[in-house]
């Protein structure tokens, strides 16, 4: 990346260098970044699912289940061949 020619915030010399490049970057170009990031995020097996809240009033522990790891129904494969 060029040279900042922003005027950076004071105390920000120790900033991590990848902090220093997203912050000289405008509002669009992190918009664009970021929509990129979500797509790796749910190609990698995330979910917009939220995670539920055990302290929540409406919180029902009979009826929430956890996702497994893989993110993949929980049914165990049979393999049909011989090995």
């Amino acid at each position: 990346m060029a040279e900042p020619t922003l005027p950076l915030p004071a105390g920000c010399a120790e900033w991590d260098p990848e902090m220093v490049e997203w912050m000289l970057l405008s509002p669009a170009e992190r918009w664009e970044i970021s929509q990129h990031m979500w797509a790796t995020f749910l190609a990698l097996g995330g979910t917009f699912a939220p995670e539920p809240d055990p302290q929540s009033p409406c919180f029902d522990a009979d009826e929430w289940r956890a996702l497994s790891p893989d993110g993949r129904p929980g049914l165990r494969v049979i393999r049909r061949s011989g090995v």
